[in-house]
């Protein structure tokens, strides 16, 4: 008998409730023992994101404008390295454990590799080199559960928090990338960055971002058994959600100093 997960209507809000409402996805399936939990979100505004273990960043990240718009700060509640968060989009998968969490990082990561193969993207899994733990840029180096194109162009990065016996993990699509901003946060970039797919619209395209979603949903759906049925967030569940989103955010002129030795308030479990 298939099981029927719950789909939440793409959502457009800040880092720190995107964060918040990720952590949420995982305690519902934790607590109450859910069929899996699918969405895809965007940022509304640029924004960087630090992976849970991260105590460490530039100085200028603490303040931090493109086009005289603050930058957001937030921590994520998995893993991994920093990633800017502008012109992607973002999908978020809470599920109970089926084997090992490599076994679901691949079983995702594949569903991802087929959707994509849909438009035309072949894509493979990256290989990190020595320097990984040295970069302050997610998008810097591959790992292998990170996927990157042909040409070495790394479009999609993904992470995960694993809990008993089940798994969050999200990833970000780096679908309309401005270099220069990337250049202004990360310092400088290789000159040899490769292009995005030529299969992504040369500007933000909302029908594109549906059929891209739809087309993930729809290989998830078939590699996890699972018939996803849209449910949007209740009054309770968002009122919810914004309690616990302080917690993610990192205040403007935050000191990465006095993050290095205050925790987050997020379970370690990754």
């Amino acid at each position: 008998m298939r099981l029927t997960g719950r789909y939440i209507p793409t959502q457009l809000n800040t880092g720190a409730a995107q964060m918040a409402l990720d952590s949420w996805m995982l305690d519902q399936i934790v607590t109450e023992d859910r069929a899996p939990i699918l969405r895809f979100y965007r940022w509304s505004a640029i924004t960087i994101s630090l992976g849970y273990h991260q105590r460490q960043w530039p100085e200028h990240w603490s303040n931090l404008t493109w086009q005289k718009q603050p930058i957001e700060l937030v921590r994520r509640p998995t893993g991994g390295r920093a990633v800017l968060h502008q012109g992607d989009l973002t999908y978020a998968i809470a599920m109970p454990l089926v084997g090992s969490r490599q076994t679901a990082y691949q079983l995702i990561c594949d569903a991802l590799i087929a959707a994509w193969r849909q438009f035309g993207v072949t894509l493979h899994y990256g290989t990190a080199g020595s320097g990984y733990r040295h970069q302050a840029n997610c998008f810097a180096l591959a790992t292998q559960a990170d996927l990157v194109t042909s040409e070495g162009y790394k479009l999609i990065g993904s992470a995960q928090l694993r809990r008993d016996r089940y798994v969050l993990q999200h990833g970000s699509m780096r679908l309309w990338p401005q270099f220069d901003l990337a250049k202004q946060v990360f310092g400088c970039l290789s000159a040899a960055e490769p292009e995005p797919p030529t299969a992504i619209p040369s500007k933000p395209d909302d029908e594109f971002v549906k059929q891209l979603q739809g087309a993930i949903q729809q290989e998830l759906t078939q590699r996890l058994q699972v018939d996803f049925s849209s449910k949007p967030l209740s009054d309770q569940e968002l009122a919810t959600i914004a309690e616990r989103s302080p917690k993610f955010a990192i205040p403007a002129n935050s000191s990465p100093a006095l993050a290095a030795s205050t925790p987050a308030d997020i379970p370690p479990r990754l």
